[in-house]
């Protein structure tokens, strides 16, 4: 039997390291070979190879048809997205077999994946794979099969407008208990983007106001939405994907965050252009009420794979920190203005003063990190280009100085 002397039977994709699937992004050259290892001459039919890839969504619910009947309602749909065929190893025209002899054999393939796929994905209810198979035919005997998985990545870049634009959003809650009016609660958060990549941090500025008789606790947390569709229906999977607590606000009393960090762990992208299976993110702000449902306020989230470039990253992180108070910023020029002169610096402690950024207390106590250098920068115009001509050479009716003199 040929399963007898049959070694190795695997399949090897360019790019893939040895215990992890490899990746590749739509539109891309999926390249690799099958290996075929024989401890002996055998006789072999054909070797195929099939590419797919699919989103499948499966789930059940349970209903009542009485006080005594049930029954199960199943939901399933499923997306194809690649479906790719290729034949390695054919038999030959005569219709008898062919003999491959002891040793390693390789058969190389490749394939062009589309340029519109879905990431890959893992959930409860259903999944989106990729994969690539072959199969090993012989004659008067079974098919051998051998599966190799591969990891798509869609990729996702926060660099666009509708990402980069900033999230900001307002509450309130009336604080009830036995019908009795126990004051309000209020809040309002903004962040700076809508679109993050997975380990970036997320500084979110809230106030919350808690007018009640009683202290309340805010949080804030990133929450995954696994949204799973089939036949007009929809289930839905939440889950929090980090979340960080603040102090307590007696009665009475006001919070303000200055940029609370919240770190975004590792998580997979959104999913956002698939028919049945979506995954999407938000920030949820909330605060616990005693005795009260809890103030919910949700500003949404895109988890992308392109980082903000670096000069977009400055200028968000910028535009974030100093939202609050930029009344100052309007003194300076929209167009550049020359150079000041060095005694207008240095002359006099007005000048020394009109060059130095605003204190904390105009700020609100929230400026931190070099934002009036970085301002300065596009303050005035450059100086000219060094040269060693003399653009302003001596005329030829000035009387050359005594040296003597």
């Amino acid at each position: 039997m040929i399963f007898d002397r049959l070694k190795r039977f695997l399949i090897v994709l360019e790019g893939a390291e040895r215990d992890s699937p490899a990746a590749f992004s739509p539109g891309q050259a999926v390249s690799g070979r099958v290996v075929l290892e024989l401890a002996a001459a055998a006789r072999l039919g054909a070797l195929r190879l099939r590419a797919m890839g699919a989103a499948r969504v499966h789930w059940t619910e349970s209903r009542s048809a009485g006080s005594s009947t049930a029954y199960t309602q199943s939901y399933s749909d499923q997306v194809e997205f690649l479906n790719h065929r290729d034949t390695l190893l054919a038999p030959p025209d005569n219709g008898e077999v062919t003999v491959l002899q002891a040793g390693r054999h390789e058969f190389p393939f490749t394939f062009q994946l589309p340029e519109t796929l879905a990431t890959s994905f893992e959930g409860k209810h259903g999944s989106v794979r990729y994969w690539v198979k072959a199969k090993l035919h012989r004659p008067w005997s079974t098919v051998k099969k051998v599966k190799k998985e591969f990891t798509v990545i869609e990729p996702i870049d926060i660099n666009t407008p509708a990402l980069l634009a900033p999230q900001a959003g307002a509450k309130e809650k009336l604080a009830r208990a036995w019908y009795c009016n126990r004051g309000q609660v209020s809040v309002t958060a903004k962040i700076d983007r809508k679109g993050y990549t997975p380990g970036e941090v997320i500084p979110i500025f809230a106030e919350i106001d808690n007018c009640t008789s009683r202290a309340v606790v805010p949080k804030a947390a990133i929450i995954q939405t696994q949204t799973f569709i089939a036949r007009g229906t929809k289930k839905q999977k939440k889950s929090v994907v980090t979340s960080i607590v603040g102090d307590s606000i007696a009665a009475g009393k006001r919070e303000v965050w200055h940029g609370r960090a919240l770190k975004i762990p590792p998580v997979g992208p959104s999913i956002l252009q698939c028919r049945i299976i979506q995954v999407e993110y938000s920030l949820k702000v909330c605060v616990d009420i005693p005795g009260t449902s809890k103030l919910l306020l949700e500003l949404p989230l895109v988890i992308g794979t392109i980082p903000l470039h670096p000069f977009g990253s400055r200028t968000s992180s910028v535009s974030s920190q100093y939202s609050v108070n930029l009344d100052w910023l309007s003194t300076i020029p929209e167009q550049p203005e020359a150079p000041p002169e060095y005694s207008a610096v240095v002359s006099s402690p007005e000048a020394e003063q009109s060059l130095a950024p605003p204190c904390r207390s105009e700020l609100g106590g929230i400026l931190e990190g070099p934002f009036f250098a970085y301002i300065q920068e596009f303050r005035f115009r450059p100086p000219p280009l060094y040269s060693e001509i003399d653009p302003n050479p001596p005329s030829d009716n000035i009387r050359p100085r005594c040296m003597t003199c």
